[in-house]
């Protein structure tokens, strides 16, 4: 009996050992956090020892005590731009500048220039690390299993080729798909999915697909013309042999795409993909005592809730007094989360929060609809609790984000600069009142639930099953080894041309022999 015990107890020990893993995971900033703070939680709970690499100053993290978390700070100099100021020149850009036929121009090359300095701005981050030889050295030791990481923010695959030791990708999207499509040898047939930014649905009509065309080529044609060439100088210094970006990213052996079906259009994915969209939904909490108490003063009408995100924390006196005046029209109670002066035209129906618990209000029996900016963690929630949308986008995804959802049938789209009250009141009633709205979303709904294996056990089994096997290799499409016109197979196009060229020359060489030989013959006849 004591030697089972024994035995038992070793067995416990060494599945202890097998299953605790080190995770390096350089997050990047922002809502993204949002979803790497899930994944962390769930690899601590299942007993991995997680080490963030955070930048001095950063905006979104800090650090706390926690036995199974380590944070890596690295020290950002004064002098380096912040990345605070290049967000906030983004989301400048992208509300005055929004693409119309007088503005298109002006708004992409504004995007690209921010997208530079973004560049840049990374760049020095990553010199950063990579020069502090005390930190590599402590990152060297620290024999990580895996690194967990975000590719908007690049820098994480050289820690990975520099440490020799694998990678997993997690990302919603990267801006024109460029390092999904160059580097990750994803496949987006312009014939059936729309390009980034071009708010198209999969049933394109032939204007619509030569309009997809131009975003497609935009996009590539930019992806050439972006600073590479400084990545892959970079790289290639610090590696001591040459090497670009691409290639080096092209190397991650799990590519996580926090995407679904129910909410993207579909489209061929390579075996190392995985989608893992919504796993930071998560079933209800109690709302505060205050706040269920104005909920439930709704009544039958039940409540809306508004937010136009973290991102945009105060807006025009003009266009508040047009969104409260819309929203005073409704016999529903409103949950605006709004930081700045209070409305004029504020209704009685309506309270103003700094902050709103919005995943428990979107899954409360009383919500009726959600106003949204279109970010892609809003209407995950949404669409997991059933709760149709009015979308008012503002920014880089969104629009593309609440074009999905209006060709799923499941929201309304307005413009921000442009809309009226009336315009607003009508869709909310619109959204609330007429019934396909909602059997539209809860299909959708339904279909997020009905999962063999939730997101983020998704997420974090390919973690751990890269861990157990020192990578995927055998996932990873041998596209990554061929050279752009080995790709699309141009070399043996050519060889073949060039072989049915040379039978063609022959065969008329051939007949042009027979046809001299037999004239010449026909002549000769003749004379004698």
């Amino acid at each position: 009996m004591l030697n089972n015990i024994l035995l038992f107890s070793v067995q416990i020990s060494l599945i202890g050992i097998t299953l605790g893993g080190n995770v390096l995971i350089w997050p990047m900033e922002g809502s993204h956090c949002l979803n790497v703070k899930i994944i962390i939680d769930e690899l601590i709970e299942k007993e991995h020892n997680v080490t963030l690499l955070v930048a001095s100053g950063s905006l979104f993290i800090t650090p706390t005590s926690n036995l199974s978390l380590t944070f890596e700070i690295y020290k950002v100099p004064s002098g380096h731009l912040r990345l605070e100021e290049l967000i906030q020149d983004f989301v400048l850009a992208e509300l005055l500048n929004r693409p119309s036929k007088n503005t298109f121009w002006l708004y992409f090359s504004e995007m690209q220039e921010i997208t530079w300095r973004f560049g840049d701005i990374i760049r020095n981050f990553c010199k950063d690390v990579v020069s502090n030889k005390k930190l590599m050295k402590k990152l060297q030791e620290s024999r990580f299993d895996v690194v967990f990481a975000d590719p908007t923010f690049p820098c994480s695959e050289l820690l990975a080729e520099l440490f020799n030791i694998p990678l997993v990708y997690s990302l919603r999207f990267i801006p024109g798909y460029v390092f999904e499509k160059h580097c990750g040898g994803f496949l987006f047939p312009p014939s059936y999915v729309p390009a980034f930014m071009s708010e198209l649905s999969d049933q394109m009509t032939f204007m619509e697909r030569v309009k997809n065309m131009i975003y497609m080529l935009y996009f590539d044609f930019c992806y050439q013309m972006h600073d590479m060439k400084k990545w892959d100088q970079f790289y290639s210094e610090v590696l001591g042999r040459p090497t670009t970006l691409c290639e080096t990213m092209g190397k991650a052996d799990i590519w996580l795409i926090r995407n679904s079906w129910n909410f993207q259009f579909p489209h061929p994915l390579l075996p190392n993909v995985d989608f893992v969209g919504g796993l930071h939904c998560k079933p209800v909490k109690p709302l505060p005592k205050e706040m269920e108490e104005f909920v439930q003063s709704s009544g039958e009408n039940g409540v809306v809730v508004f937010t136009l995100g973290s991102m945009v924390t105060n807006m025009k006196e003009e266009r508040a007094n047009v969104i409260a005046s819309a929203l005073a029209q409704i016999p529903q109670k409103v949950l605006w989360r709004f930081d700045g002066n209070k409305p004029d035209t504020l209704g009685l129906n309506t309270r103003l929060y700094k902050w709103i618990p919005q995943n428990d209000l979107l899954g409360h029996p009383k919500t009726r609809a959600f106003i949204t900016h279109g970010g892609a963690n809003g209407i995950y929630e949404a669409i997991y609790h059933g709760v149709p949308m009015v979308g008012i986008p503002l920014f880089a995804d969104q629009p593309d984000n609440i074009a999905h959802m209006k060709a799923r049938g499941a929201a309304v789209q307005l413009d921000f600069d442009t809309m009226s009250s009336t315009d607003l009141a009508n869709a909310l009633k619109t959204v609330i009142n007429d019934p396909l709205y909602k059997e539209n979303v809860m299909k959708l709904s339904r279909i997020q639930h009905d999962q063999p294996v939730k997101p983020l056990d998704r997420a974090v089994f390919w973690i751990e099953f890269v861990m157990r096997h020192k990578g995927a290799k055998h996932l990873r499409v041998a596209a990554h080894d061929l050279t752009w016109f080995q790709y699309h197979s141009l070399d043996v196009i050519g060889f073949l041309l060039a072989c049915v060229a040379t039978v063609i020359f022959i065969i008329m060489k051939c007949c042009l022999f027979c046809f001299w030989k037999f004239t010449r013959k026909g002549k000769k006849g003749k004379s004698d």
